[in-house]
């Protein structure tokens, strides 16, 4: 016999539920995109790339249409040589992997840390070759890197660095927010994240007022006034209706994180210890997209859950080595550390629409398993 809180599924995720927050601000700001009449390159867009350039202590924004775009799109205006090698961590989302394909570039996999998920700064060094042209860093489950070693690690052997943001929005290392240490930061506004849109959407943040004019121009079919095209260009642009969604989560960002890292701490405080929980250092500002647990018996464990109402999901249950499109690049047994985090890692409820009762109710029942 199942049994539910209150009668109710708990679900991994409730976007309905997370979104209900701002409805009333959504509609006036579908109503100002509609009643404007200009849906692409507008005056919401603008307003939206330069709040968020000020949330990040960045000089330039550049909306793109997804965060798989950031990243290929950040690779492109780099303007490195075919197939330069550019070093990602072994356990990330494939997006991080295809970017560097779609550019014409080789993926080098580093393995990460076993505590903190993220790319190992101490195996870098041992990865760099000749060809070595940029590094792909990847803030995974809200988690900032170490990004002192990175740094360092960069300036000594001259590697481009690009900062995966996708899961990071509001993140800190040191007080300093991911995506402002390297050459580019990539963010996805997939509707799960932290900023999620009400759609698709992606941004880049740099420093540099050339690539951000280059990255500008690239997102435009390559052109900066129309019909007149100055490179090979693509399509992906964030639309005035996604950026007006947007500023409005954006002023609630910190509100978000906040509610998430208060239930991260309901988890920290009464899970057993026999489950592996996130790691913390005071160098990170964890803003906790994800919130997940390791342990041997992952599978039962969520089934356990399951049958007592909870959803849960697997980030991610394929390591990208084992991934049927990345096939004869490269061997499992080379990333074991991946691997075992892809074999018992359980990503469990932690939403902006989510209570502490709930969460209670998840943390009772995971400790009687």
């Amino acid at each position: 016999m199942i049994t539910y809180i209150n009668d109710m599924m708990i679900e991994y995720e409730s976007l309905g539920k997370s979104n209900a927050h701002f409805l009333s601000e959504y509609l006036n700001a579908a109503a100002d995109v509609i009643h404007s009449g200009w849906y692409i390159l507008g005056q919401h867009l603008q307003t939206f790339e330069r709040s968020f350039a000020a949330y990040n202590n960045s000089p330039y924004c550049i909306g793109v249409a997804s965060g798989l775009d950031a990243l290929s799109l950040s690779i492109a205006a780099l303007e490195l040589e075919h197939e330069s090698e550019i070093l990602v961590p072994s356990n990330t989302y494939i997006a991080t992997i295809l970017s560097v394909l779609h550019q014409g570039m080789r993926p080098v996999l580093v393995e990460p840390n076993l505590r903190s998920y993220n790319i190992d700064a101490d195996k870098i060094e041992a990865a760099i070759t000749p060809k070595t042209r940029a590094l792909m860093v990847v803030h995974l489950y809200g988690k900032p890197c170490e990004m002192d070693k990175i740094q360092a690690l960069c300036i000594k052997h001259h590697l481009h660095l690009i900062e995966d943001c996708a899961q990071s929005h509001g993140a800190t290392f040191r007080g300093q927010k991911t995506g402002t240490f390297g050459d580019f930061g990539a963010f996805s506004f997939y509707p799960t994240k932290n900023l999620g849109a009400l759609g698709d959407g992606g941004a880049v943040l740099c420093k540099d007022s050339k690539l951000s004019d280059r990255i500008s121009t690239l997102r435009n079919y390559g052109s900066k006034e129309k019909y007149h095209n100055k490179v090979i260009g693509y399509n992906s642009r964030l639309d005035e209706i996604q950026s007006a969604f947007l500023s409005v989560k954006l002023k609630h960002l910190n509100e978000i994180n906040t509610h998430k890292q208060l239930l991260a701490q309901l988890y920290f405080d009464s899970l057993k210890n026999e489950f592996i929980l996130p790691e913390r250092h005071p160098d990170y500002f964890d803003v906790y997209h994800i919130f997940n647990i390791r342990h041997p018996a992952r599978d039962r464990i969520r089934a356990h859950l399951l049958q007592n109402g909870i959803k849960t999901e697997i980030h991610y249950p394929v390591a990208p080595a084992e991934q049927q499109a990345l096939a004869g690049m490269f061997r499992k047994e080379d990333y074991p550390i991946s691997t075992e985090i892809h074999q018992t890692t359980l990503s469990l409820p932690i939403s902006f629409g989510h209570t502490s009762e709930q969460i209670e109710y998840v943390i009772k029942t995971l400790n009687a398993f």
